[in-house]
């Protein structure tokens, strides 16, 4: 079986002083997260939609999907974890308690507050999950990437025809992600901040999947006004 997992669990520290976390500020008057979970129901070949969200938002987060018509069997809003890892290691296993986990199912994930992923994204995950253990969504690098390992001088300047930027989804063989993930040590969960990492660090590949440069991630208050932009530049046409 083929589930979404959207990543909600964040609190936008970085949004600055707002009333709440990022993905439920208003995108041309509907809530980030709304725009984006849309965007999969959509695509019919998920069996669920899991949203991940913190503890106290779960209610706000059934309210707002109740208000914008997104009261729907097959989407489920639960509590996330402390990290994004933690966050997708509760929604594996919400989908074990509530249906068992197969070894060909996989998982695509999706950070709540990329509202403008494709529809061709979204099934060129699906089409390389289930042929790969794990998929990333990546765009090539444009500008020059500068490594420095003390903050204060350049330690290294990768070619820039080997960089690429992450994007989301990430897509997972739902095994073989429990089967890494629970070989990681405690600190090695702390540091990860990406789940394909976890496959990487474990000497497994991932396979790229093309993203869009449009596909951005809503962080802060200027990504909130590309976005608004970008939105309203669609409507314009």
């Amino acid at each position: 079986m083929i589930y979404a997992g959207i990543l909600a669990g964040g609190k936008g520290t970085r949004m600055g002083n707002v009333p709440m976390p990022k993905q439920f500020l208003l995108l041309n008057e509907k809530p980030i997260i709304v725009h984006t979970v849309e965007k999969f129901i959509l695509n019919n070949r998920f069996e669920k939609i899991i949203i991940g969200t913190p503890k106290e938002w779960l209610n706000h987060t059934k309210d707002i999907l109740v208000k914008y018509n997104i009261d729907l069997p097959k989407v489920e809003v639960i509590e996330g974890g402390k990290d994004r890892n933690g966050t997708i290691m509760n929604i594996v296993s919400y989908i074990e308690n509530i249906k068992g986990v197969n070894d060909d199912d996989i998982i695509v994930t999706h950070d709540a507050v990329r509202p403008f992923l494709s529809h061709r994204i979204i099934q060129d995950n699906i089409e390389e999950g289930l042929k790969n253990y794990a998929v990333d969504t990546v765009i090539s690098a444009i500008d020059t990437i500068v490594e420095s390992e003390d903050g204060n001088f350049i330690s290294n300047i990768p070619r820039r025809d080997f960089m690429y930027q992450g994007q989301t989804p990430q897509t997972f063989n739902i095994r073989k992600l429990e089967e890494l993930y629970y070989q990681l040590s405690e600190h090695e969960k702390e540091i990860l901040t990406d789940a394909c990492k976890i496959f990487s660090i474990k000497g497994e590949m991932v396979k790229l999947v093309e993203g869009e440069i449009f596909n951005v991630k809503v962080t802060t208050p200027y990504d909130l006004k590309v976005a608004n932009a970008i939105i309203q530049g669609s409507l314009d046409k």
